[in-house]
């Protein structure tokens, strides 16, 4: 197997201090993989001295105080049998890094496995072995691995065996060691399994019999020296739980707050007081779109050089003018950047992108135009009515939503409108901005239903002509039709990140969504369907 088939793991590099071979495309001598130094039970913990002490943990993790606390807790003193729990939350924020600290803090021995890099099941079942074996793939042994696993009755009984060799030999090494000796050594008599991106086994061809036999370990194993951690993006409902397991302890990873997120982009940086005044002006707009740490830092590495463009010094602390003159060179790089960053791509394929490419090869070598207004991918009539719905819903006000779209659409009753004087036109370009500054809003699904419902009334009032062309919607009353197809079209365009699922407002007590799509994106969508776009957004 090759490299994109070895489920091994960054987190392996950092726990043990093993040689490896500085640059393996340029030497390639098997000699040299044969004087790595062989495994020991110890290299299934951190190998390195210095420990974190539980100061430390807390501080290098911000916002995550209470869920290291409670995992501490969930873990026990010392070879303390646990049940097993269930580390859920968003992406980016933290879960997977809380998990690996706490094990550096204690000195545990633990099995990493995650379903990004083991993207199959037999990938994983012989990583989780290949770790508990204590084999490592090289040139020596053809990359191969120590046993091939692929049916789950094969794994659980080689799993068994690892898991006994391993205990025991834990049990062993603690008989031998001694208060100087020890230091570096696997602490305690447990072995830990760590399955991260749990969610992504639902993918998986046989996922409906993977995810319960992962659940079902504990109550399979039945050894108090082995504890089962899972981590997924998803929350425990999502997975069926009639499959008679020990359901884990749920621990959830809340999003971070802003002042959380001002925290961990300030770690680490050479000009705290200018890069501050910089969170200052991009922090807060950029967290009405997302909160996700990896999105923040790549959104905000470029838009940091831009902001100190005007600047010799890196390393000044900035005054209040100097403040306001790079605010004025700033501000005009914000809006595009929050469109740039998160707007959603139409995800062409690689075949799709080819044909695409192949097409626009042959209309220039015909000298035809092509039209930069008509959208490059397929979507139901259904669909690209939804995604205006809400793109409308995430631009407009929601106290506008009663004049905007009355029954008739909001096609009439419309009051003449005066002359704008130069006062009101800037108050307008003002609202503009902050609007833009804001980016799109959030929603509920209650108010896009309706929405949905005002304006394809109002197209199946139209003549049958303007209605069953291109992009309309085929004579179907979506309007009496069945809910469950609408909620179908919207759960597909929240997997293609067109519209975003946010959390449950504790208000309300229900889930919010997002647009994602930009402006241009809309008015190509709705030029399709011939829908006046223009005519319902709100510019202030």
């Amino acid at each position: 197997m090759g490299e994109e088939g070895n489920p091994r793991t960054p987190r392996r590099a950092t726990r043990s201090s093993l040689c490896s071979t500085p640059n393996p495309k340029i030497s390639t001598d098997k000699s040299k993989s044969c004087n790595q130094q062989p495994l020991t039970i110890h290299d299934l913990a951190y190998r390195d001295e210095s420990s974190i002490s539980l100061d430390d943990l807390i501080s290098n993790l911000p916002g995550r105080r209470s869920q290291i606390i409670k995992l501490l807790r969930l873990l026990g003193p010392l070879d303390s049998p646990m049940l097993p729990f269930f580390v859920y939350g968003g992406a980016s924020t933290g879960k997977t890094s809380t998990i690996l600290q706490i094990f550096k803090h204690l000195k545990r021995p633990f099995v990493y496995c995650s379903c990004i890099t083991c993207y199959s099941p037999r990938i994983l079942f012989e990583s989780v072995l290949n770790q508990l074996s204590l084999h490592r793939r090289d040139e020596s042994n053809d990359y191969s691995s120590t046993n091939r696993c692929e049916k789950p009755s094969d794994f659980v009984n080689l799993l068994q065996g690892a898991l006994r060799s391993v205990v025991d030999s834990l049990k062993g090494s603690m008989a031998k060691s001694s208060s100087k000796k020890s230091v570096g050594w696997a602490r305690g008599k447990m072995v830990y399994l760590v399955f991260d991106n749990l969610e992504l086994a639902r993918g998986w061809d046989k996922s409906s019999n993977i995810l319960p036999l992962l659940f079902k370990l504990y109550d399979i194993m039945k050894m108090p020296e082995v504890g089962l951690i899972f981590l997924s993006n998803a929350s425990p409902d999502t997975y069926d739980s009639d499959t008679g397991y020990v359901e884990p302890i749920p621990v959830h990873f809340p999003d971070y707050t802003e002042d959380e997120l001002r925290q961990i982009l300030m770690k680490d940086q050479g000009g705290p007081k200018l890069y501050s005044s910089f969170l200052d002006v991009v922090l807060r707009p950029f967290c009405r779109v997302t909160r996700r740490v990896d999105e923040l830092l790549t959104a905000f590495s470029s838009l940091y050089q831009i902001y100190c463009e005007p600047l010799d010094d890196l390393g000044i602390v900035p005054n209040e003018d100097m403040k306001r003159k790079l605010f004025s060179h700033f501000q005009p790089h914000i809006g595009p950047s929050l469109n740039d960053t998160f707007k959603a791509g139409s995800r062409l394929s690689s075949e799709a992108s080819a044909k695409k490419n192949k097409w626009k090869g042959m209309a220039k070598k015909n000298g035809v135009c092509e039209s930069s207004d008509e959208i490059d991918f397929h979507m139901s009539a259904c669909a690209k009515y939804l995604l205006i719905c809400a793109f409308l819903a995430s631009r407009n006000p929601a106290t506008l939503d009663a004049s905007l779209f009355d029954s008739t659409g909001g096609s009439s009753n419309r009051k003449r409108k005066r002359k704008s004087s130069e006062k009101s036109m800037e108050k307008k370009e003002t609202a503009e901005q902050d609007l833009l500054l804001k980016g799109p809003g959030t929603f509920p699904l209650e108010r896009l239903l309706a929405i949905f419902q005002c304006i394809v009334s109002v197209e199946e009032c139209l003549p049958d002509e303007e209605a069953q062309e291109d992009g309309g919607l085929e004579g179907e009353s979506w309007t009496n039709g069945l809910l469950s197809d609408v909620l179908l079209e919207l759960s597909s365009l929240c997997n293609a990140n067109f519209i975003s699922k946010g959390g449950s407002c504790p208000l309300e007590g229900a889930n919010r969504y997002r647009s994602m799509v930009s402006e241009d994106m809309a008015l190509k969508v709705a030029k399709s369907l011939k829908f006046p776009l223009a005519k319902y957004l709100y510019r202030g």
